[in-house]
């Protein structure tokens, strides 16, 4: 019974060592060959040139342009725009005849203003205010286009009994544009309002603007009645795109 026992003693203490051993053989460490095997490195930097139209309500009309910008910094952004709008007289008024087409009074000239602005745009409490909504101040610079046209044209003719009688017959626009001249100025304007979104893709925002064109001599627009200056305000809707 003694050997008995001796020998199961025996027994236990080497299946317990050969239980350790063989837990110890079959332990297995994975180390990837490559540290960076699941992780890239790079560099990401923000879009920051963009480019798109611009649709403005003024007093003078509709408006249409189109621009091209450029961020330096967080806050600091260039612009190069180019647009093109009809220009009115103060009191001008249209009216239609029998046949429905409009005309105005004693318009004297048609004329269309085309100003090429160099402008800056600072944006406002970049650290107070979420991204999706980005307000900013701006101001522009640059020459300024103004295309003079004939609105009508007065026939005088002397009849029999030397009665002097003048007629005015509208200009047709496209006809008109061929007798007509470019006149050329400096203008600028300054304006604020905001971009909206978080999509960097994509540029969107309105702004309100003040234009002035001035024209010292004055242009013709009414009969007898000149226009120093062709701008005015503005409020412009930017639809643009980063690329």
């Amino acid at each position: 019974m003694k050997r008995v026992l001796e020998l199961a003693v025996v027994g236990l203490l080497g299946g317990g060592v050969g239980l350790a051993q063989f837990r110890s053989d079959t332990s297995i460490i994975f180390t990837p060959s490559n540290p960076n095997l699941f992780a890239t490195s790079g560099r990401y930097s923000l879009t920051t040139h963009a480019w798109g139209f611009d649709l403005s309500l003024s007093n003078n009309g509709f408006a249409a342009g189109m621009f091209l910008r450029r961020e330096f910094t967080g806050n600091l952004a260039g612009t190069l725009s180019l647009s093109i709008s009809d220009v009115k007289a103060e009191g001008e008024m249209d009216f239609f005849d029998s046949f429905g087409q409009s005309y105005v009074p004693g318009k004297a000239n048609r004329l269309l203003l085309l100003p090429l602005f160099v402008s800056m745009q600072y944006r406002l409490f970049e650290d107070d205010i979420t991204d999706s909504f980005r307000p900013f101040v701006s101001a522009g610079l640059g020459p300024c286009m103004v295309y003079v046209a004939p609105y009508s044209r007065t026939y005088v003719d002397t009849l029999s009994n030397n009665v002097i009688y003048s007629h005015t017959d509208l200009i047709e626009f496209f006809t008109s544009l061929k007798s007509g001249q470019p006149r050329y100025t400096l203008g600028g304007y300054i304006g604020a309002g905001a971009h909206f979104g978080l999509d960097r893709t994509t540029l969107t925002g309105l702004s309100v603007r003040y234009t002035f064109v001035p024209f010292p001599d004055g242009i013709e627009v009414l009969s007898n009645s000149l226009v120093r200056d062709v701008g005015g305000f503005y409020i412009t809707l930017h639809f643009g795109s980063f690329y």
